[in-house]
């Protein structure tokens, strides 16, 4: 065989093990989502689950996933985007240098469960908060700091260096450069990273399993309690979200369609992971062309 039908061989082995990715992961998706069809229904999307009944919907999980993803991220993006900073701008080579990336390596490869149950040791028991969304959200944000670090400190080492050295130049002082230039250059690669990883929160199941609990009170948006502690947006109640509420609909089976309901939910929760990837291609792509200037 010459090398040019070698070539042609080994590019078409490449197509076909990517065709058969794309296969099996519309295949998987179309499953779940025949399955759990009619996942749409408003009475299941906005209604209340049933004890013991059957019909019941997924408000207060579908409430929860969010909250938790919008307190996760205040704790996370900040931590996340800051470490990165630092790693890009301000650490020097060396040791302790190494060592830090060494802990985030580390930390980026540990399973959920385990975050989970570090979680349950510092933010269920040691702080007495017992299961709270709080507990979860903290136990979210370990999880997704690495992944965060890693994507703010490669997004701000590839602005190039001309810009830096310009605003320098200037007289404007580094942090300003950083805040000022740096950052906003970085921000669609950023701005993906962050829903990705939004993408994640919305589907943990593992560590919310110890921290933030597996019940969900029923909503009430009344004004009288929108402040009290049963309040939905109080951070110190139980906060079963959608993915953990699936997790217990199969293995307890709590009611009699049990089963329906775990499936309508499994399809509500990877539209919205695919929207969330969607999302972050589409908003990268159009930020990065509002600060180019690209089209």
């Amino acid at each position: 065989m010459n090398v040019k039908a070698k070539d042609k061989f080994w590019t078409a082995v490449l197509y076909g093990v990517s065709a058969l990715v794309i296969l099996l992961l519309i295949s998987l998706i179309g499953y779940i989502l025949f399955k759990g069809r009619n996942f749409l229904s408003p009475k299941f999307l906005f209604g209340e689950p049933k004890i013991m009944e059957s019909g019941g919907g997924i408000a207060p999980q579908l409430f929860n996933s969010f909250y938790m993803l919008i307190i996760s991220l205040l704790i996370s993006v900040p931590l996340g985007v800051g470490a990165g900073i630092y790693l890009a701008e301000y650490a020097k080579e060396g040791r302790i240098l190494n060592f830090i990336r060494l802990c985030i390596e580390t930390l980026a490869s540990l399973p959920s469960i385990v975050v989970g149950l570090f979680g349950l040791i510092v933010f269920v028991n040691m702080t007495n908060w017992g299961f709270t969304l709080l507990s979860g959200a903290l136990a979210i944000a370990v999880l997704n700091l690495p992944a965060l670090a890693r994507v703010s400190e490669n997004a701000i080492r590839t602005v190039k260096s001309d810009i830096k050295q310009a605003s320098l130049g200037l007289g404007a002082t580094k942090f300003q450069t950083i805040w000022k230039v740096m950052l906003p250059a970085a921000f669609p690669q950023i701005l993906t990273g962050v829903i990705l990883a939004a993408g994640r929160i919305f589907g943990e199941a593992a560590a919310l399993l110890y921290t933030a609990g597996m019940s969900a009170p029923s909503l009430n948006f009344s004004a009288s309690n929108l402040l009290g502690s049963s309040s939905q947006f109080n951070v110190f109640r139980p906060a079963e979200t959608l993915s953990v509420y699936i997790w217990q609909l199969n293995s307890e089976g709590i009611i009699p369609d049990a089963a329906d309901i775990a499936n309508k939910s499994s399809a509500v929760l990877i539209v919205m992971v695919l929207l969330f990837n969607v999302l972050a291609r589409i908003l990268g792509k159009k930020i990065h062309e509002l600060y180019t200037g690209k089209k």
